[in-house]
């Protein structure tokens, strides 16, 4: 396994809620065995040399969930950022946060800030969470700053260009993912990473995402490491 593994692997953690009315449990027994996945799967990737993972955390469209769903997931949230800090820094891991600021909670936003900074020079795995994010919102404030740069005078209208254009996005200077994983079945993006997704390899388990397991995330490298990648080029052979 140690040959051709994805060095970027973005995950849509679905299957959280319908893991837990499976078992007749309230929803966010779902989300609180789910959080412990993420943990789970953070350790996993890197010790497989994995050099970036991205997790679809909370979705622009997650806001029409029930109120207090929501409550329970912020405070998710706050526990992870508070409690998974500290594991990332003794591990040298690196915490990134992509997706538009407001309307999450102002102390949500300082704990992002404070993890962010903390984790700066780390030089190892990069963790990245998508928070209130939806790529087609990445992609219009993109061209937002794009044409400011251009009214500006720091950029020429010539020079907008896919390369170019990726360093607008919420995700500049990262590379594109080469797998994605999405739990329990579906097969949707879901508005995630439109941009970045175009040449990654999709693989969709029929697990909800509290019983992807360390196990689960190695056969998804195997089923990438199976498949041949060829960017709009044709087999040689």
């Amino acid at each position: 396994m140690k040959n051709n593994i994805p060095q970027h692997i973005a995950i849509i953690m679905d299957g959280n809620g319908r893991w837990a009315q499976e078992k007749k449990l309230p929803r966010t027994a779902g989300h609180r065995v789910g959080v412990s996945r993420i943990k789970e799967i953070i350790h996993a990737a890197d010790d497989l040399g994995v050099k970036v993972v991205t997790f679809f955390a909370f979705s622009a469209e997650n806001w029409q969930r029930t109120k207090r769903e929501i409550v329970v997931l912020m405070r998710f949230l706050d526990n992870f950022l508070t409690r998974q800090i500290r594991e990332l820094e003794e591990n040298n891991m690196r915490l990134k946060i992509i997706g538009r600021g407001d309307p999450l909670p102002g102390y949500i936003q300082k704990k992002i800030k404070e993890a962010e900074a903390k984790t700066k020079n780390n030089t190892g795995l990069l963790v990245v969470l998508a928070l209130n994010y939806g790529s087609r919102q990445e992609i219009i404030d993109a061209v937002k700053k794009f044409t400011r740069a251009v009214i500006n005078g720091e950029e020429k209208l010539d020079n907008l260009v896919s390369e170019n254009f990726a360093n607008y996005l919420y995700t500049a200077g990262l590379p594109d993912p080469d797998l994605l994983i999405r739990t329990s079945g579906e097969m949707r993006l879901s508005n995630f990473l439109l941009w970045q997704l175009s040449y990654a390899e999709l693989y969709f388990p029929r697990k909800y995402w509290p019983d992807f397991a360390r196990s689960d995330l190695e056969e998804a490298i195997r089923v990438y490491q199976s498949r041949e990648r060829r960017f709009g080029k044709i087999n040689a052979d």
